[in-house]
């Protein structure tokens, strides 16, 4: 059997021991290095060819952002996952940006680790739950508040005729159903335009859909 060839960046020489330990009792890989820095770390993928790389974030010297940037970068074939202590989005962010394929904490169970190693060589990404669940946490509120703000320029009533707008409604059928004059209706209509910078109905339309008018009317 082929063992996967991993590399362990970490600037602790316990942790190191650690994971060399359970990762060598497998099966199906191997340890074929370690590296405490950043720069030993990008000499050692160099030298040894490893499928991949469980990297530390917190390094000496250039860090483990910069360290896969330049590994990602020269050995496109090798696999960076992330091992950290650090539960911050932003560093997942940063990381995936870096071009590491997966990101696990260190708290994490010997099982994901191993888990996470075996998809990580098979080219897959690899999250624990726990960042997965925080990071579509922060994605989902990230939409929300861009959703808010979509339509912040616009008064409720402004609100109601570009939802009717969006359900492709004539001003004649808009007037209607808001109790309005068609006058006031193509007043609203060109009102909306010019605040959202757009061009005709077609971009009002796909404009509110985009940004989920019509839940948010509905969570109101």
């Amino acid at each position: 059997m082929t063992r996967i060839r991993v590399l362990l960046v970490d600037d602790h020489a316990l942790v190191r021991l650690g994971l060399r330990t359970l990762i060598d009792d497998q099966p199906d890989m191997a340890v074929v290095g370690e590296a405490g820095t950043a720069q030993e770390a990008i000499k050692a993928v160099e030298q040894l060819d490893p499928q991949v790389v469980l990297m530390d974030i917190r390094l000496p010297g250039e860090g483990g952002l910069e360290a896969t940037r330049q590994i990602v970068r020269r050995f496109p074939e090798v696999k960076v996952v992330m091992l950290t202590s650090f539960a911050d989005e932003e560093l997942v962010i940063s990381s995936i940006r870096a071009g590491a394929v997966g990101y696990l904490l260190k708290q994490v169970g010997n099982e994901e680790v191993l888990s996470g190693i075996r998809a990580a060589a098979q080219g897959n990404s690899v999250m624990d739950a726990a960042t997965t669940s925080r990071l579509f946490a922060r994605v989902r509120a990230s939409e929300l508040k861009e959703e808010e703000d979509a339509f912040s320029g616009l008064t409720e009533r402004e609100k109601d005729v570009l939802n009717e707008v969006a359900q492709g409604k004539t001003n004649a059928e808009i007037a209607q159903s808001l109790h309005l004059s068609e006058k006031t209706t193509r007043n609203y209509v060109s009102t909306i335009l010019e605040k959202l910078h757009l061009s005709n109905r077609v971009e009002l339309a796909t404009y509110a859909v985009k940004y989920n008018l019509s839940e948010r009317l509905k969570r109101e």
